[in-house]
């Protein structure tokens, strides 16, 4: 199943108008969890074996004391700042993330209570394509005439969801993916502008794959149950889902919008491990100098990959450039979505 739209036309345009990002100050690095795994599980792993199949040499890691609302609040506080704006001049606050702090009640309100602000707020959870998924919600409400400013946040921990003393090799092997996360905040402002802004977004899902990957427990399905909490998946299985929808997603994009990839300043991707970016760029034929690459230095930080990515280029942004933005998400879910600089 796939999803289209396309916004453009007087009065009917809402872009991005700051944004910023939050970094946990403590970094580990992929020799540094080899050993961790090594000493808590007695597995004999190859030398250097995270570093070289994954292709990320070091991640950023919460504190046990910082919480997925923690970071989102530090980046929501940057990103305001940048647009001079106090808490209380956002009415709409989206929590958009594959974290939370708690099953209820929704984490925004954990973050609204930091900021002091009154707006209307809500969580959107879809796995790595959250973020991009809570863009595109306040985007709709602000169209809609139910919001006049946004505030759309994001705060990831998937380093809680890590196991880092597995039973053997077979345990080691389902929750390898979990050796890619890193941990990261985003926030972008969204508003009403006068030209430019979000002007196309598109999604494909592919929903018979869920139980490809993903955190089971928490829920009604396991409740209580430790061996749940851990992330585990198929992350041969995941790839081959991805490759198999291909780019029709991509394609349509460029279809409906008479966009190249030379028509745009950057290509924000979901990063998991780098083979897995070589072959994203080998399939669609993206220019690899157009990408961000986060990967290496901060490992796969789920929904806010894309928020890094752009808070990293932002500021070098000029109006009218174009920024792709490509989401890959469990469950499993395709997202694009064009911004242009106002």
């Amino acid at each position: 199943m796939h999803e289209d739209h396309l916004v453009r036309g007087p009065g009917l345009l809402a872009g991005i108008t700051a944004v910023a990002s939050c970094l946990p100050g403590h970094e580990v690095t992929s020799q540094d969890l080899q050993q961790r795994i090594t000493e808590e599980s007695g597995l004999r792993l190859p030398d250097r074996m995270l570093e070289r199949v994954t292709g990320i040499t070091s991640r950023r890691t919460a504190a046990q004391d910082e919480y997925a609302s923690t970071l989102a609040v530090r980046a929501a506080r940057r990103a305001l700042s940048r647009a001079g704006l106090a808490p209380y001049d956002v009415d709409l606050l989206v929590f958009a993330s594959a974290s939370r702090d708690m099953a209820e009640p929704a984490t925004a309100h954990v973050v609204q209570a930091e900021l002091g602000s009154a707006a209307h707020a809500l969580d959107v959870t879809n796995a790595c394509n959250s973020f991009v998924n809570g863009i595109d919600t306040a985007r709709s409400m602000i169209l809609a005439g139910r919001a006049r400013r946004a505030l759309v946040v994001t705060g990831e921990t998937p380093s809680r969801a890590v196991r880092y003393a597995p039973r053997g090799l077979g345990q080691f092997r389902d929750g390898f993916a979990g050796y890619t996360f890193g941990d990261a905040g985003a926030a972008v402002v969204l508003e009403a502008v006068d030209r430019g802004g979000i002007v196309d977004v598109g999604t494909e899902t592919h929903s018979e794959h869920w139980d490809v990957g993903g955190i089971f427990g928490g829920g009604s399905r396991h409740p209580r149950s430790a061996e749940h909490t851990y992330f585990t998946g198929d992350g041969a299985g995941l790839r081959t889902v991805f490759e198999k929808a291909g780019t029709a997603v991509l394609d349509r994009m460029k279809e409906r919008t008479g966009l190249d990839w030379d028509d745009f300043r950057h290509i924000l991707v979901h990063q998991v491990t780098m083979p897995y970016l070589e072959r994203f760029v080998e399939l669609t034929g993206v220019p690899r100098e157009r990408l961000v690459v986060t990967l290496p230095r901060l490992g796969n930080m789920a929904s806010a990959t894309l928020g890094v990515q752009l808070d990293l280029v932002h500021e070098r942004l000029r109006p009218g450039d174009r920024v792709l933005f490509v989401g890959l998400g469990g469950g499993v879910s395709m997202m694009t979505m064009v911004w242009e600089k106002s």
